[in-house]
């Protein structure tokens, strides 16, 4: 199996920085995409940003610009670089790790961290 660990999350005043990072660890073979999502309150899960191990990123429209998801093949890592938090960035922001290949488990699986909150104060 796939255990996926997030650090980074914390307080924040708007328009601070914060860096998240998550290790996958396991029997792992490949990992197709790293990313995260996050879930506010009363909202549904969303995605934030993904990295695939070819290099192509994709980013949710409320955070292109001021978010910067990045890999490290690797390491089985995944980082995202929040910078100009708002508000709004509020919510608790989960790892995921889609498509994986794992040693001993049959067909591509999707794994998810157990969450990190991310508060930002305005």
């Amino acid at each position: 199996q796939v255990q996926l660990v997030e650090s980074g999350g914390g307080l924040v005043q708007a328009g601070g920085s914060l860096r998240l990072s998550c290790a996958a660890s396991g029997s792992i073979l490949s990992i197709n995409a790293m990313g995260w999502y996050r879930q506010a309150p009363g909202k549904q899960r969303e995605l934030v940003a993904v990295a695939t191990s070819d290099g192509n990123t994709n980013y949710a429209d409320s955070v292109k610009g001021r978010f910067t998801v990045s890999r490290d093949n690797a390491k089985n890592t995944v980082y995202l670089q929040m910078n100009s938090l708002k508000p709004e960035d509020t919510a608790v922001y989960y790892c995921n790790a889609d498509r994986a290949l794992v040693l001993g488990v049959v067909g591509l699986r999707n794994y998810w961290g157990q969450g990190t909150q991310v508060t930002v104060s305005s």
